[in-house]
């Protein structure tokens, strides 16, 4: 963690609809470009407070347990911390050796891990926060759409480990409101009615009924949103009874 001052400058922090800054770095995986080196994917770009922590190392191997279900998504994992090279590939040799959790044992962590030991990456997306106490970086989140764009943007306090179930359903809902130019309500999971967009004429109004014009909605089967956003079956199809799925 070393090199990294207490100067905090934020007046540049990427928000959601502006592209990614642009970074080269040395990972778990060798020399990457961000975000060039994965154009046209999606990407969850994750910061995580420190290796050899235990709910950092939960956090991983549940994102690696659904890297499939990702990578069915056309969406790659990246993960950063402050800590060096050497560390995560320690703390990647513990979990594949030592770690037994949720049932989860000799789990290859199978996604590059970004070593920031300036803190310079962290410091360009906004992942050092002053106020959380130290400096290392919080559990931030960044969902990044194929041309390189910011859509989503997530911040947990160093105690909460993320729901990574939770990741994935904004993945599914960015991709299907890309894909059907539908809006998705609260606590929608793929199967559920989409909303359409509002008239934005009287006329618009008339055709629809004005009762509720403002809120009008459709079904699109999750078939549909597989074979639209997807080119083979998602391994894990979210039930309405199970949104948080249990492990």
């Amino acid at each position: 963690m070393q090199g990294i001052t207490n100067e905090f400058e934020y007046e540049n922090i990427p928000l959601i609809g502006e592209p990614a800054p642009e970074f080269g770095a040395n990972t778990t995986h060798g020399y990457i470009h961000f975000p060039n080196d994965y154009r046209g994917r999606w990407v969850v770009f994750f910061s995580h407070p420190g290796d050899f922590t235990p709910v950092c190392t939960t956090e991983f191997m549940t994102f690696q347990s659904m890297a499939d279900e990702f990578h069915a998504l056309n969406t790659e994992l990246i993960g950063l911390s402050v800590d060096s090279n050497a560390s995560h590939l320690a703390w990647i040799q513990t979990i594949r050796n030592d770690i037994n959790y949720q049932g989860w044992k000799n789990m290859e962590i199978g996604f590059p891990v970004i070593a920031d030991t300036s803190g310079d990456i962290a410091r360009m997306y906004g992942m050092l926060h002053p106020g959380a106490g130290d400096t290392d970086t919080v559990r931030a989140v960044f969902i990044i759409d194929p041309r390189g764009t910011i859509r989503t943007i997530l911040y947990y306090p160093k105690s909460v480990g993320r729901n990574i179930t939770e990741i994935k359903r904004i993945v599914i809902a960015l991709q299907t409101s890309d894909a059907f130019h539908v809006a998705t309500p609260a606590e929608w999971i793929p199967g559920e009615d989409v909303i359409v967009p509002a008239p934005t004429t009287t006329s618009g109004i008339k055709r629809g009924g004005e009762r509720d014009w403002f809120l009008r909605f459709k079904s699109i089967s999750p078939e549909m949103i597989l074979n639209k956003i997807t080119n083979r079956k998602l391994i894990d199809q979210d039930k309405k009874t199970g949104k948080h799925r249990k492990k």
